[in-house]
């Protein structure tokens, strides 16, 4: 069984959810961005991290716009599930933008990534990284691995939500290069749902099959 959540901010409580403590090494947990528990090395933080990892089931995510991304481009990058993965140690991996997964026999195309609204409050390098937001080139490598499979799969994982999505919650229109790029996926892609976690509520947008996670824990069959 796959199930899919929103972001942790590094809140080992979340781990303790009734429907986590049933699943087994045949199962999955994908967080929606914002996993939190690669930011600040400390000694509480490797703890819990050993925690995750050593949990029957493995847990996937797609980083957010709260990662250290340089603690995470020191891990070592992999294969799993068909696609490229940086493995945390254990049973804890993140997935790679542009990257596309066989799990459970579904299929899972991920993305990471966002634009900070608070980075002018944050320092460069130690609480804020220019690396959340895509670049071009990982943004024309997921196109080209979209295009390897016909433009089809069947979830799409993501941090951040397409524009429309995005306007429909919140009322407001955030343009920028990577909710642009959403916003053409989600017209050209044939994809069942896509789940995003980056606006903190838990809402399905039933005329796009995208669905906002937060503290909501989803099985994939659902």
């Amino acid at each position: 069984m796959v199930f899919v959540t929103g972001d942790m901010h590094g809140e080992y409580g979340r781990f303790e959810d009734k429907k986590l403590r049933k699943l087994g090494e045949d199962d999955c947990l994908i967080v929606c961005g914002d996993f939190g528990f690669i930011w600040d090395d400390s000694k509480r933080e490797k703890l819990n991290l050993k925690k995750i990892c050593e949990k029957k089931y493995k847990t996937l995510f797609v980083e957010g716009t709260h990662e250290n991304y340089e603690l995470l481009s020191s891990y070592q990058v992999v294969e799993i599930f068909g696609g490229k993965a940086r493995s945390i140690g254990g049973n804890l991996y993140q997935l790679m933008r542009g990257e596309i997964y066989s799990i459970d026999g579904k299929t899972f195309f991920a993305f990471g990534g966002g634009d900070s609204t608070d980075k002018e409050l944050r320092r460069e390098n130690g609480t804020w990284w220019k690396e959340e937001m895509p670049s071009r080139i990982e943004m024309q490598y997921a196109i080209e691995k979209l295009e390897e499979v016909g433009r089809k799969v069947d979830y799409i994982i993501t941090h951040e939500p397409p524009l429309t999505d995005m306007a429909h919650i919140t009322g407001k229109c955030r343009v920028d290069p990577l909710a642009g790029f959403f916003d053409e996926i989600a017209h050209h892609v044939n994809y069942k749902k896509w789940y995003f976690g980056s606006l903190h509520i838990n809402k399905k947008i039933h005329h796009s099959n995208a669905q906002c996670l937060f503290t909501d824990i989803v099985k994939i069959s659902e």
